[in-house]
């Protein structure tokens, strides 16, 4: 593949794993209530494979700076197509139950993280490859991304409907395979982390070349986390401020909106609301990759906080089907803005060298996070409803929309920064 068409077969394979996953996240949430029959252990599923997610993350981060970002993405996506079709043939066969999830939910974060680590390593280099602007690229990439989730839940409710779960779970499996595939297509000298970091050997590192690997990535993961958290207030801060807004939407769509529709019998209107949510964030992506720099970025900050505070507010009241689409809407509307700035942000301050690790750790954070808020969230349900579980997440929301806007860290981000 030529230089001038990196950048298309890395946002195509993105797209394709992508929607495999947002089929996943439709179908799984409603599989396990349907087998456990309770909220509260589908929950316990969420956060009993949190553990693995965060090494898998941190270490596969870590790796990411030592060997080729495009060969592990592929391996990555192989990995999860085989977790998720393990689970459709033991549906098949055995029966599932709750050991199962965990067990398979295990072998699937092994393959989840670092994919998703190493395509976000990846973007950078095949921009720059092909010679675009990051900071609008952002807002396409969002865009893509957006696209992927709006048809993902369709294509869930549509394969649910006419072959039951086994449906959607093949349906996944054979997305991850052909994303794998169609990263293939992406020169391999785009993955190549800087040639310093990938050969170096660590000082002093006599002994077997195991042991010096192992040190080698222990120490790449902890300037990873050193860079996350002491290298930069904005970094530390929209890092910070990204796990809560993580933990309330995952928890609101994990479990929150699939016990809801349980309730009143209409599952399948699930995979429409997420449809709902992703076109929302499609269109403020867009709107953000062709007037990015009519705005300042403190303004483009501002704006996406209230508007999501107003969509959040008007979804989790659960005052009818109707209300919650225009809500999800809103929502993500305004949060496709604000995820291209603090995702351009965090580009320009992190070196490439370390990007691997640091996104490693960072993304390790975030997908722990979701299963964490799934988990207490259930826990809310089991004792006292899913409306006040709604009503708990929309106030930790306010309060959090409040303090980004106040945070001292966020208030000069039209100032030129400087990289690490």
């Amino acid at each position: 593949m030529g230089k001038k068409t990196a950048l298309a077969g890395f946002t195509a394979s993105s797209a394709v794993s992508l929607t495999g996953n947002s089929v996943a996240a439709v179908a799984l949430p409603l599989m396990q209530l349907a087998v456990t029959g309770d909220a509260l252990a589908a929950g316990f599923i969420a956060i009993a494979c949190a553990v693995p997610q965060v090494l898998a993350g941190v270490l596969g981060g870590a790796l990411l700076d030592r060997f080729n970002r495009r060969d592990i993405s592929i391996a990555s996506d192989v990995i999860s197509a085989l977790s998720i079709a393990a689970l459709a043939v033991v549906d098949m066969t055995l029966g599932l139950s709750f050991e199962w999830f965990i067990a398979l939910g295990i072998l699937g974060a092994i393959g989840d993280i670092p994919g998703m680590t190493a395509r976000d390593a990846l973007l950078p280099s095949a921009v720059e490859r092909d010679g675009r602007d990051l900071q609008r690229f952002m807002g396409i990439y969002g865009a893509v991304q957006s696209l992927a989730v709006i048809i993902g839940p369709v294509l869930a409710a549509a394969s649910m409907s006419a072959l039951g779960y086994a449906g959607a779970l093949w349906l996944t499996a054979g997305m991850s395979l052909a994303a794998a595939g169609i990263t293939l297509l992406v020169p391999r000298e785009a993955g190549r982390p800087s040639a310093a970091k990938e050969t170096a050997r660590p000082k002093g590192s006599g002994g077997s070349p195991m042991a010096a690997a192992v040190r080698a990535t222990v120490s790449s993961t902890a300037e990873g986390v050193r860079v996350l958290f002491a290298s930069s207030p904005v970094l530390r801060f929209s890092t910070g401020a990204t796990l809560a807004v993580v933990m309330v939407i995952g928890a609101v769509q994990g479990i929150v909106l699939p016990a809801f529709f349980d309730e009143q019998g209409t599952g399948d209107m699930l995979g429409y609301v997420l449809s709902a949510l992703s076109a929302g964030t499609l269109v403020g992506s867009l709107v953000y990759a062709q007037f990015a720099n009519r705005l300042g970025k403190r303004a483009w900050y501002a704006l996406s906080i209230l508007g999501m505070a107003a969509g959040m507010a008007v979804m989790c009241a659960l005052h009818d089907y109707a209300s919650i689409v225009v809500g999800s809407t809103v929502l993500g509307f305004f949060s496709g803005p604000v995820s291209a700035l603090l995702g351009y942000l965090a580009y320009e301050i992190v070196p490439d060298e370390q990007r691997g690790a640091t996104l490693g750790t960072q993304n390790s954070l975030l997908l722990v996070a979701s299963p964490v808020a799934v988990f207490a969230s259930a826990a809310l349900i089991s004792a006292y409803g899913v409306r006040a579980a709604a009503a708990a997440l929309c106030a930790a929301w306010l309060a959090l929309s409040v303090y980004a806007l106040a945070a001292r860290s966020m208030r000069d981000l039209d100032r030129e920064s400087d990289p690490q």
